[in-house]
């Protein structure tokens, strides 16, 4: 009995802790298998220093998203090749402001009144307690991250895949940390994709 509450109470935080994490997103090519790719190299999408389209972002942010995909890909099985390479990877980093609204609940004040009894000629207490009123909502400005990652087919050049997620960032730039668990968000529905 003691084993099975044990059992019951780890099971319950595992997935609250799997809650946790940010939701990821993928697309897939229907037409697109990805057991039939083995090999990638990174591209730079920009066409000019001056386009807009990408967001700038510091060389060690670059080099964080590169190592952390890489990573994940050798992990599946692929390998880097700058010489005739299956798939194109690119990637976009968006950060921006938004607002998120925080809830907060409202209660009345407890007290105590005074009735009348008619029947002890009395007055009696009753002891009042507080109430659930509402919310008061109070919105407040954040900053959000989104990281996509693409693959493009080296041949047909099209996009056969690509995943991305969004989260709370504390700044600007993304932290090494921020990227990591990022990537390594996307890339757990890779598998799936690849299926």
């Amino acid at each position: 009995m003691k084993h099975a509450r044990t059992l019951g109470v780890l099971a319950l935080a595992g997935a609250l802790l799997a809650g946790c994490g940010t939701a990821a997103h993928i697309e897939k090519d229907p037409a697109a298998n990805l057991d039939s790719y083995r090999s990638f190299t990174w591209v730079d999408t920009r066409e000019s220093q001056g386009d807009s389209a990408k967001a700038p972002v510091s060389d060690l942010t670059e080099r964080n998203i590169i190592s952390a995909v890489n990573s994940e890909l050798q992990k599946a099985g692929w390998k880097e090749s700058k010489q005739r390479p299956d798939v194109l990877l690119t990637y976009d980093v968006v950060v921006e402001k938004g607002l998120q609204s925080s809830n907060t609940p409202v209660y009345s004040n407890p007290g105590t009144r005074w009735y009348f009894n008619p029947y002890t000629r009395r007055y009696v207490p009753v002891y009042l307690p507080s109430q659930l009123l509402g919310y008061d909502q109070t919105p407040r400005e954040i900053r959000e991250g989104t990281v996509t990652i693409r693959m493009i087919d080296a041949k047909t050049d099209k996009t056969i895949w690509q995943g991305w997620t969004t989260d709370q960032v504390n700044s600007r730039n993304l932290t090494s940390r921020e990227i990591q668990s990022a990537v390594r968000n996307i890339f757990r529905k890779f598998d799936v994709a690849s299926r």
